[in-house]
């Protein structure tokens, strides 16, 4: 008896989840900035990467980037702008929505600091925690600003600011970058409802300890030590534990959660 052989005809790969949307992210050449940028260029998105000082990590990121990128045009640009200057912060916006001639879609605010000496509010430095409030705080309300006015709107739109689980541990020796974070924290829940019939979401991710640069600079071998034990998983966090959260939250499946403080920390708080 013959045997009839059907054919099944070969389907077309379906869409990466962000395909050249395009998405800004600050701070985005380094630590937890560097993982959400390498994760967002691996769902299709377009990058534009906002670096403050370091060009040579911008560029090197960039390049690596490109070179995974199966389209001959770049998916990933580089554009040096101070976060805590407005006149910056629009200029960023312009650069970046020339660069790819796209609607842009998605903004991860990424760019932060931290004031290494750690030191307690009785002896902290009124220089240093103006500088932690300009970048942390002022920084994320002007990329904010813009990014409420400028993305896409009617679906896809996506504000993630990246605050830190600190605003909850309340740890002695980060009373200015808690506070700093807990601003944000309370303006982008008020801007998701500001943000009513603009089917764009505003949500803060707010990792935990991070075995970044940051992190580490200015800690003893003994505050290293004490973060670890405090995890219930008996370890920091890695970038890579961050970086699909964001892109989550960045993408159509994303879109219910909005007006929230994801806490991404293994249990630390």
């Amino acid at each position: 008896m013959a045997t009839e052989i059907t054919t099944v005809a070969p389907t077309q790969s379906q869409p990466l989840q962000l395909q050249d949307r395009v998405a800004i992210v600050t701070g985005g050449s380094r630590g937890i900035g560097r993982a959400i940028s390498l994760h967002l260029a691996s769902l299709g998105a377009k990058l534009v990467i906002n670096y403050r000082s370091n060009s040579t990590e911008a560029d090197l990121l960039i390049s690596e980037i490109n070179s995974k990128s199966p389209s001959e045009s770049p998916q990933a640009v580089s554009i040096k702008a101070d976060v805590s200057d407005p006149i910056q912060v629009k200029a960023l916006f312009d650069a970046a929505e020339s660069a790819f001639d796209s609607p842009l879609y998605i903004l991860v605010n990424s760019a932060g600091i931290l004031d290494s000496s750690y030191s307690s509010i009785p002896n902290s430095s009124l220089d240093e925690f103006d500088r932690t409030f300009a970048v942390n705080t002022r920084g994320a309300y002007l990329c904010c600003k813009e990014a409420a006015n400028r993305l896409k709107q009617g679906g896809g739109g996506r504000i993630i600011c990246l605050t830190s689980s600190m605003v909850v541990a309340l740890r002695p020796g980060f009373g200015p970058y808690a506070a700093s974070k807990a601003a944000v924290e309370a303006m982008v829940k008020i801007l998701a409802k500001e943000l009513k019939r603009t089917r764009i979401t505003a949500n803060c991710v707010a990792p935990g300890p991070i075995a970044t640069d940051m992190f580490y600079k200015g800690k003893t071998e003994e505050m290293v030590n004490m973060a670890i034990e405090e995890s219930p998983l008996g370890r920091l966090g890695l970038p890579e534990d961050v970086a699909p959260l964001v892109g989550f939250l960045a993408s159509d499946a994303g879109e219910w959660i909005n007006g929230q403080i994801v806490r991404v920390n293994g249990g630390y708080v």
